[in-house]
């Protein structure tokens, strides 16, 4: 199960967080510090994955894509795959990239909603639901044109 999505900068300013896994604030802004430490300091050529840290357990690991400015993490307990995780934030950024074209931290800013939107596509409740980008952007571009006719 999918705990946790996160989108941060290289300084560790949040972009998008999204909590599958009930935790208080004070929780979720030591995890996004303490992710951000162990992923922001790692070189690009070694490994994506992290073990779990205490704050959300020992079964849970921490996969990670950096992309320009920005890293993708998501948080998952033992029983996902890494390599498909992987996978799963390449779907996500290519979604994102048709979206918005070549996309940028400044999309993330100024349009979360489509952004939340897309994500809602891929991933409900920390299950995996969609992993074809063509179904997914189709279906998030059916909600948008429903959205504008009302």
């Amino acid at each position: 199960m999918i705990k946790a999505v996160l989108i941060f900068n290289n300084q560790g300013k949040p972009r998008l967080l999204h909590w599958f896994q009930q935790m208080d604030v004070t929780s979720q802004q030591n995890l996004l510090k303490e992710v951000h430490r162990l992923v922001h300091k790692r070189p690009d050529n070694v490994c994506n994955f992290l073990e779990g840290s205490a704050l959300v357990g020992n079964d849970t690991r921490i996969i990670y894509r950096h992309y320009a400015t920005l890293y993708f993490v998501f948080v998952a307990d033992s029983s996902e795959s890494e390599l498909g995780i992987l996978d799963l934030i390449q779907v996500f950024v290519e979604a994102l990239d048709r979206t918005f074209v070549n996309v940028c931290e400044l999309d993330l800013i100024f349009r979360p909603e489509d952004v939340t939107q897309i994500l809602g596509e891929i991933i409900s409740g920390g299950l995996v639901l969609e992993t074809n980008i063509h179904e997914i952007l189709a279906t998030s571009q059916l909600k948008k044109s429903t959205a504008t006719h009302r």
